[in-house]
């Protein structure tokens, strides 16, 4: 961590062309670094807070005009770090930037570090550490529920959660310290017990409730790892083309076409699906295809989920049923494919072998049947209901979960060792232990070392 005193800058767009880039200054320095460059028509060490000017950066050592900008001037604490702040828009550009950059650097900032703006505002208290990651979750969000989800969190609805569980346990590990002050009453220790289980199946249920939303919040933010399998030449690139709405596949008559993994990231009507296009799963003499075919065989071990094409216009093949076979342990739908043409497969034999509504016949020559497929997905993953309340509380990053898995068992200990009978003070360790780990996640009780990981992850400038 650096010292409080330091001044940080950074460009805070992303690098390349555009029409205006942000560099941004954080730090009791910051306005009058920025005033040293600046030529307007006032200093900016008089002027109010959360005002903009314009005027020209220039190089004090040479009077050389860098480029004419707008300067935003805000004072501590209203502020995001809560530190004096300036924002400076120039011209968008790799040259223009940089050139800004530099030149504060040279009069007194330091090079801030990835996601130091947003450590700040957690280090000054402005947010806790759950509302800093979803800072990064906003900027990853893929879709418009991802971003609900993460606004949510950002706006605290995860926290205010974690903070009133712990304020719970802190209220039992207070009843726990009556009966350790007075052994002498057997009953009080007795109804500590009694107290005690039923708390703590309270806050269980809680947790419980909260880890069931993991999937659907990990699919939001991660998107759906979908693997699109068959044997060749039964539509999986014409499939995946057609979800994507470009021509990113090969798409021939000659079977074995495809000869790698192809991945590509859609928005599936607020699904995000990370749609994984295989090579054709058969038996093949041909070098390159073998490859593929482990690749395939790779993709389908890793995958959330599986859309596993046959060619309804064909009998069922040996292969097919290898791959039936080998998916049935997995989510999976089951899409017949050409249906437009003269139908040779037994759905009746399918039906048979897989579980009957995971069956969609299509045509994606003809677009039909997709909706269906977007239906059936919603299902299987949102119960039908895609649409995410922003005032709910998700759970989607995968720290949060490990250590809502690890409270969970650190009371599962302790309602094993009333039952037991066991001494109070040594449950009493195992219910510390839980609010302890509740409060990693909002960062009451963690690590410097986990903070400085964490915010490595940001991007500079945020």
């Amino acid at each position: 961590m650096k010292e409080k005193f330091d001044t940080i800058a950074a460009i805070s767009t992303p690098v390349g062309e555009g029409a205006i880039a942000i560099v941004r200054l954080s730090g009791d320095k910051a306005i009058s670094i920025a005033d040293r460059v600046f030529k307007g028509n006032k200093s900016l060490t008089k002027v109010s807070s959360h005002t903009i000017h314009y005027g020209h950066i220039q190089d004090p050592s040479n009077k050389t005009i860098i480029d004419e900008v707008m300067v935003s001037v805000m004072h501590a604490p209203k502020t995001f770090t809560r530190e004096d702040m300036i924002e400076i828009n120039c011209h968008g550009g790799i040259v223009v930037a940089n050139q800004l950059l530099q030149l504060l650097l040279r009069e007194g900032a330091k090079l801030a570090e990835p996601g130091e703006f947003t450590k700040r505002a957690f280090l000054n208290g402005r947010i806790d550490l759950s509302q800093a990651e979803a800072v990064m979750e906003l900027i990853r969000a893929k879709t418009n529920q991802a971003m609900s989800m993460a606004l949510g969190q950002l706006e605290g609805n995860l926290s205010k959660l974690i903070r009133k569980i712990r304020q719970e346990i802190l209220e039992m590990l207070a009843q726990v310290e009556v009966s350790i002050d007075y052994p002498e009453y057997d009953e009080t220790e007795e109804l500590t017990n009694q107290m005690l289980l039923k708390k703590i199946q309270q806050i269980q249920k809680q947790l419980d409730d909260l880890f069931k939303t993991a999937t659907q919040g990990k699919i939001l933010r991660e998107g759906l790892k979908t693997a699109i399998i068959g044997r060749p030449n039964v539509g999986k690139s014409s499939l995946l083309n057609t979800l994507l709405q470009e021509e990113k596949a090969i798409v021939t008559e000659i079977a074995g076409t495809t000869r790698d993994v192809i991945e590509e990231m859609i928005n599936l009507h607020g699904i995000p699906l990370k749609l994984i296009d295989t090579a054709g799963i058969r038996k093949t003499d041909d070098l390159i295809e073998q490859i593929g075919v482990e690749r395939s065989h790779k993709a389908l071990q890793e995958a959330d989920f599986i859309l596993l094409v046959l060619n309804a216009s064909e009998i069922l093949t040996t292969e097919d049923l290898e791959l039936i076979k080998i998916t049935q342990h997995s989510k999976r739908i089951i899409l017949l494919n050409k249906m437009d043409l003269t139908t040779k497969i037994k759905i009746s034999e399918i039906a048979n072998l897989v579980e009957k509504d995971t069956i969609i016949q299509i045509s994606i020559l003809k677009n039909e049947g997709l909706d269906a497929l977007e239906k059936k997905i919603s299902e299987l993953f949102f119960g039908g209901e895609i649409g995410i309340d922003k005032d709910s509380t998700y759970l989607s990053n995968t720290r949060h979960v490990t250590l809502i898995e690890q409270a969970q068992n650190a009371l599962l200990e302790a309602m094993i060792g009333i039952k037991k009978q066991m001494p109070i003070d040594l449950v009493q360790i195992d219910i510390t232990r839980c609010w302890e780990i509740l409060g990693k996640i909002t960062g009451d009780t963690v690590q410097d070392e986990l903070i400085t990981q964490l915010f490595n992850q940001f991007c500079l400038g945020k």
